[in-house]
């Protein structure tokens, strides 16, 4: 069984592991998928999530001298299943971290009674960027609104006016987490003049997009940016292949930047782009540190390291470790719950010198989240394939804040409104 308890104390936190006999564990469960449509994508994030926690426990003693319980419970991408596995970790663990927008959406409204936190790093529901409605969800480093504010600064050169009369295919996932950037979207496009074309992919059309580009073929937009996940990626880049639609007018979210998606087309994806707040880094200090503790010791699944995925799991279990270790300190204790680790996330501060000390400058811009920020608004790079890896290709981007805030506030009051009584934090100041 996995628990954890509150039997250390301040004390613990000063002598670090030599007084780890003391403690327990800290139950930090993932809801994986490892399985499913959406495995290829899976597998590798979990990899580096899971290797990450494994380093710490291995050699470091766990944070402030207390292991963490990493345990997977595997949805297959499921929100059935998904809602499932955190009803049935729920009792003993620190947070939640639901790994899709749909099971995110459905234990969102249990979060207020049930004091875990979410962490859904780079994903989820937007508009849980306003702490003050969403207490206990959070999203850093990068919100897809941010993302895809970030794209259209990108395809635009800087400015979005210059995508006046033009057309931008949007194809999507027809799932929640595929629709959560159409309404930025649609602000773009009403306040810049060009037209917008949702084109919806069915989980079982997937891997048969045939119908989806033939009408990307006839409408001829100028760009086509892509939400997708999983095998959708794939396929789709297959497609675009096929089809001779030019790679360098073809932009993804950062789930849509897989190597391993990539490499199948080689050469004929050259020019593929993709929004991305994670860059891998080969020859950051943590990745000798994961060869001697973990990979080398043979605890590792991996088997690409310096894959995009498999950095951006690292830096995921990174941001929760940071949190724990921060929520420690606030509290003064080494085994905390979820409210405490609500604090912790609420007050991160991923600094430059802290990136250096974990041995992960380059791999993340640095952040800091607020009671009014969930999100950290950290800003992305675009990634252009180059025929046989993913390389910079712009500096770090931000989203429009002032574009984002508005939609943001207006739909995280829509959502209280509509599951009232919501309660809301009003000691916590707005975003200005």
């Amino acid at each position: 069984m996995h628990r954890f308890t509150t039997l250390a104390v301040a004390a613990s936190l000063a002598l670090g592991p030599a007084t780890s006999v003391l403690a327990q564990e800290i139950y930090a469960p993932n809801l994986a998928y490892r399985t499913g449509p959406f495995a290829s994508t899976g597998i590798p994030l979990m990899d580096g999530q899971a290797d990450y926690m494994t380093l710490l426990n291995d050699r470091d003693g766990g944070i402030g001298g207390v292991t963490v319980d990493f345990e997977e419970c595997e949805t297959g991408y499921s929100t059935e299943k998904g809602v499932e596995c955190y009803e049935r970790t729920k009792s003993d663990a620190i947070v939640t971290q639901p790994w899709s927008t749909g099971i995110t959406l459905q234990v969102l409204p249990q979060t207020n009674t049930d004091q875990i936190p979410i962490l859904a790093p780079g994903y989820g529901f937007s508009p849980m960027q306003d702490g003050r409605v969403f207490q206990w969800a959070f999203n850093p480093p990068a919100s897809y609104w941010e993302g895809h504010s970030m794209i259209a600064q990108a395809i635009s050169d800087g400015d979005l006016d210059n995508l006046a009369g033009k057309k931008i295919a949007f194809l999507h996932l027809d799932h929640p987490f595929g629709k959560e950037p159409i309404p930025l979207w649609e602000a773009m496009a009403a306040e810049h003049g060009f037209e917008l074309l949702p084109i919806p992919v069915g989980i079982p059309q997937m891997q048969n997009q045939s119908a989806q580009w033939l009408q990307i073929r006839r409408e001829r937009p100028d760009f086509v940016v892509m939400q997708g996940w999983g095998a959708m990626n794939a396929t789709a880049l297959q497609e675009a292949a096929k089809t001779r639609y030019p790679m360098d007018q073809f932009v993804g979210i950062w789930w849509a930047g897989h190597d391993a998606d990539l490499k199948l087309l080689g050469e004929e994806g050259t020019g593929y782009r993709s929004i991305s707040w994670s860059i891998p880094q080969p020859d950051a200090p943590i990745m000798a540190d994961l060869q001697q503790y973990v990979i080398g010791a043979g605890k590792s699944q991996a088997e690409d390291v310096n894959s995009v995925f498999y950095q951006r799991g690292l830096v995921i279990s990174m941001i929760l470790a940071e949190a724990i270790r921060t929520a420690q300190e606030i509290h003064g204790v080494a085994e905390i719950d979820g409210p405490m680790l609500r604090d912790g996330l609420a007050n991160l501060n991923i600094t430059d010198e802290r990136l250096a000390e974990l041995g992960m400058t380059g791999m993340v811009a640095p952040f800091a989240t607020a009671c009014n920020n969930h999100t950290g608004s950290a800003g992305a790079w675009m990634l252009r394939w180059d025929g046989e890896k993913f390389v910079q290709d712009s500096d770090l981007l931000q989203g429009d804040a002032d574009l984002i805030a508005p939609l943001v506030e207006a739909a995280a009051a829509k959502y209280a409104e509509d599951n009232a009584p919501w309660p809301v934090d009003e000691t916590c100041d707005p975003q200005s």
